[in-house]
């Protein structure tokens, strides 16, 4: 099983947020995952990022990979 550091989209219409989570690479996007690591909110004036440090080096050090907007979210947090 191959394990995928990703957004799921959560919100509603025009007012969406996300929940950086663990997930299966084959499942789908707001499918089923493995642990919630945080959540990023793009809508708020700075975006706003909450992220649980602990769980996503975790995560990392068991051979997880980033997708490339997760990657740019954690770069920005200083966790890659």
């Amino acid at each position: 099983m191959a394990v995928r550091i990703r957004l799921s989209r959560k919100g509603s219409k025009k007012k969406p947020y996300y929940r950086l989570v663990a997930a299966d690479s084959l499942s789908p996007r707001d499918g089923k995952f493995l642990e919630v690591l945080g959540t990023y909110d793009p809508k708020s004036n700075p975006a706003q990022v909450d992220l649980h440090k602990d769980k996503i080096g975790y995560w990392l050090e068991r051979g997880a990979t980033a997708s490339v907007s997760a990657t740019a979210i954690l770069k920005s947090q200083g966790l890659l």
